[in-house]
């Protein structure tokens, strides 16, 4: 990994975290909430700069940030008082606390948005094709057996011309394991023959789980990208992060569940080195990672854990049923709880990152 690798990795969780606090700031501003600090990352300051009432300050360690607002009495960086007691966050309505703290979620699923409808502008987007050429080949199949190559194309199969891949598909699962001879074209054009005899095999969804099983031959779609126009990037834009964060909390669910591994989650080493190998690659892999892990990140924050966005929603919850704050003891013990759940993840996703790397 060289040096501008390592900087695209941090620039992925940089941006991210700082289009998550932006959110936080903006509406806070909005609601004339005095903002105290708006730090990216945590620790000893390395530099910071006031201007007005607020310091930005870049801290030592990039792992996340935070906006400190006057009047958060329950802050965990500890208690602030507004020169002005109507611009401190608590004077605020239950509405606007509320809108300022789901704030930054949202900023990380609209510049999803953004950013999906930028790639999907200038590259277009990827889909599957439905023509019937062989795309990937799995190891230890038929097709594998029988010698198909990547961009060989199905013609025929006895004489009968293969339309499409759904009509490939459906002679392979309806073939009841009998050999098919097939006339295959390669990518020089030469034609040639060949048996292919499907096996049983399990067909998989997205988190690698046996929905059926089926006949195959052990071949995957080529996938193409075709140009899109502005309006439909936007269209693209919305598909894209509307489809991952809902496969995010079908994940969750799933974890839950334990139908997936807990040992499958990754931390800030993955992500480092995930970000690097799409740096590799070039921008448009790398611009869509962002985008996913922007999408983790406000949907993370979302779940109803004390110290994250989503646990002081609940607080605000309960404050709207009692028609009064939760005490500030048992605020306190929450966050402690909170921040207790938190630390054990991320060692134990951090441990999951460097086992990867040791097993290789």
């Amino acid at each position: 990994m060289d040096l501008g690798n390592i900087l695209a990795a941090v620039g992925v969780l940089a941006v991210v975290i700082f289009v998550h606090e932006l959110g936080h700031f903006l509406l806070a501003k909005w609601c004339d909430v005095e903002v105290l600090c708006f730090s990216m990352g945590f620790g000893p300051t390395v530099y910071s700069k006031t201007v007005g009432e607020t310091e930005y300050r870049l801290a030592a360690i990039p792992l996340g940030g935070y906006v400190r607002m006057a009047g958060q009495d329950d802050d965990e960086i500890g208690e602030t008082v507004a020169h002005d007691p109507s611009r401190g966050f608590t004077a605020k309505t239950i509405g606007q606390r509320a809108a300022i703290i789901a704030a930054g979620p949202a900023f990380n699923l609209i510049f999803a948005v953004v950013v999906f409808t930028f790639v999907a502008y200038l590259y277009g987007v990827t889909l599957p094709s439905n023509r019937p050429i062989v795309g990937g080949i799995l190891p230890d199949t038929p097709a594998e057996a029988a010698g198909l190559a990547v961009g060989d194309k199905f013609v025929e199969l006895d004489g009968v011309t293969v339309d499409d891949w759904n009509h490939l598909q459906a002679l392979v699962v309806g073939s009841s394991g009998e050999a098919l001879n097939f006339t295959v074209e390669n990518l020089a054009g030469e034609r040639r023959e060949i048996a292919l005899t499907p096996a049983v095999a399990p067909v998989m969804d997205e988190f690698g789980e046996v929905t059926e099983h089926s006949y195959q031959i052990g071949i995957a779609r080529i996938l193409e990208q075709h140009p899109v126009g502005l309006f439909d990037s936007f269209g693209a834009g919305f598909s894209y992060t509307g489809y991952y964060s809902a496969m995010i909390f079908r994940t969750l669910g799933r974890l839950v569940q334990g139908r997936l591994e807990f040992r499958d989650l990754g931390g800030p080493i993955l992500i480092a080195q995930v970000a690097s190998e799409k740096a590799e690659r070039g921008m448009e892999p790398l611009l869509r990672f962002l985008a996913l892990i922007s999408i983790n990140l406000g949907i993370i924050n979302v779940l109803p854990i004390p110290v994250l966005d989503g646990g002081h929603l609940v607080f605000l919850g309960f404050e709207g049923l009692r028609g009064k704050p939760l005490s500030l003891r048992m605020r306190e013990m929450a966050l402690q709880a909170g921040m207790m759940v938190i630390g054990a993840l991320m060692i134990f996703v951090v441990f999951n990152d460097l086992f990867r790397i040791y097993a290789g």
